[in-house]
């Protein structure tokens, strides 16, 4: 069984026999090549593509691997990946096949002669570069108990880049952008800021102070009237709650009030959350990020699989002990991301991301592949 659907869609290609279908889809897909760790770390070097003899044909030819087909972790060993457009712009003079996970079950062998060079550039061209906004799962990963549980709070990320969801391997990304993400926005250039950035995602520190006690005042407040308070009574909470704050804390936990209101009303008109429901914390965004940041770490040599499965497991039951159900977290989790953009961007700049957010939501809450569909919560 081929790993993702990437693997099985490239097998019916070429069991179709259309070299363009086989085209098309490598242009919408991640390729890698290997890369020893030793010159992937020096500035501003790119390796030249590798090389390889098929002994079936005794053509050379450039070996690439698929996401599905990446090989377990090793220290020294990582990936880079590379475009159709950019292999077609490097290709080597002298080399005439792309031989997509040779050796495997799944492999794929493509003319690279000239003239279908630039057939690759204008399907990059055509295409866009990588398929984005697609649930990927890895058929040999984990799929049930709590590493696979774990693993599926950082789903929504991996939906939004096309990535495999339940994979703790070689590459999150590739290797220099799994570095890039760490320094930016996270700040992480080595271990030890990895670890503390790290633990204060896992104590929430990082999704919002001030948002977050918002919600805590509706949550005590609904927990003592027990019933869900207007948002007169939720406003008159906050203000009591805040009157000795400085006068920024003030003004933000009215915009966050406003915010979370007017999200909460869309996503009931859109059928995401039911007439009578809340959100109550937005944990699930540090927790969702804390997973991908494991898995940032992992594919920039930060940790090792022992110590990211560790720390995949502590976010599971972190998340057990904070929310109910798969769809309560992806609530608490999209309610982060829309709340964040419209206080820096305002509520208009944030309609793009609720619709993406939104797409995602109902991905990952109704497509029968989805862990959120599969797994239990606890």
């Amino acid at each position: 069984m081929p790993p993702t659907e990437i693997e099985r869609a490239l097998a019916a290609a070429v069991a179709g026999g259309s070299a363009e279908a086989v085209v098309e889809l490598l242009a919408r897909t991640r390729l890698y090549v290997l890369v020893a760790r030793l010159h992937a770390d020096i500035p501003g070097w790119t390796a030249p593509l590798p090389t390889v003899r098929d002994e079936a044909t005794r053509r050379t030819c450039v070996p690439v691997l698929t996401q599905g087909m990446l090989p377990p972790w090793h220290p020294e060993w990582v990936f880079r990946e590379v475009g159709l457009d950019e292999l077609a712009r490097t290709w080597p003079y002298d080399v005439r096949r792309l031989a997509v996970n040779h050796g495997t079950p799944y492999a794929v062998m493509a003319d690279a002669r000239p003239g279908r060079l630039k057939a690759w550039l204008k399907a990059a061209e055509r295409l866009g570069g990588p398929e984005r906004g697609i649930l990927l799962t890895d058929s040999g990963g984990p799929l049930h108990g709590p590493l696979a549980h774990g693993l599926a709070l950082g789903a929504h990320l991996a939906v939004t880049n096309g990535l495999i969801w339940n994979r703790l391997g070689a590459a999150y990304e590739n290797y220099a952008t799994d570095r890039a993400r760490l320094r930016r926005p996270w700040g992480i250039q080595h271990r030890a800021e990895y670890r503390d950035r790290l633990a204060s995602l896992t104590r929430n520190q990082l999704v919002g102070r001030v948002q977050e006690a918002v919600l805590r005042t509706r949550h005590t407040l609904a927990a003592r009237t027990g019933r869900t308070p207007t948002r007169e009574e939720w406003a008159e909470a906050v203000g009591r709650a805040f009157s000795a704050r400085d006068t920024d804390d003030r003004a933000l936990a009215e915009r966050s009030l406003r915010h979370i209101a007017l999200f909460e009303d869309r996503l009931r008109a859109d059928g995401a959350l039911a007439p009578d429901g809340r959100v109550d914390t937005l944990a699930a965004f540090d927790l969702g990020r804390a997973v991908n940041v494991v898995r940032l770490a992992l594919g920039a040599r930060y940790t090792d699989p022992y110590e990211a499965e560790q720390d995949v497991l502590h976010l599971g039951e972190l998340a057990r002990s904070t929310y109910s159900s798969w769809p309560d977290f992806s609530l608490g989790y999209l309610m982060a991301r829309l709340v964040h953009r419209a206080e820096d961007d305002g509520p208009e700049a944030a309609e793009a991301t609720y619709r993406q957010s939104l797409t995602e939501h109902r991905t990952l809450t109704q497509d029968p592949a989805s862990p959120y569909r599969n797994l239990p919560w606890s």
